[in-house]
């Protein structure tokens, strides 16, 4: 399974910006997909996740600024950033777990300038 993140970039505060996530191998049996992201000298954090089914999950911080989406057919999920806040400037990564493994993306930075 390999995943590749686009999309970011450099955008102003209250600002908008649309993540994709494309899975290409074997991904049929990938259920969930995540997006993360980490801040200097900070955790990697967990922003928004869906299932198979369509339900999600969002971070307190993004809730109501952000929504997670998927294209099963095109084997593409998405982070759709309404609102951007500086302190959502970050790299961030799809994720995906399949059985015992775990598969991220290489990373796409957003930066929000006040």
């Amino acid at each position: 399974v390999q995943l590749q993140a686009s999309g970011g970039g450099l955008v102003q505060a209250r600002g908008s910006l649309r993540l994709s996530c494309a899975a290409s191998g074997s991904t049929l049996s990938i259920s969930l997909f995540a997006w993360y992201r980490q801040a200097p000298g900070k955790q990697r954090e967990l922003v928004a996740a869906i299932g198979s089914g369509g339900s999600t999950n969002y971070a307190d911080s993004v809730k109501g600024r952000f929504t997670i989406s998927r294209d099963n057919a095109k084997n593409t999920v998405y982070l759709q950033m309404n609102r951007l806040k500086p302190e959502d400037t970050a790299v961030y990564y799809c994720y995906a777990p399949l059985g015992l493994s775990e598969y991220w993306g290489q990373g796409t930075q957003v930066t929000v300038s006040s």
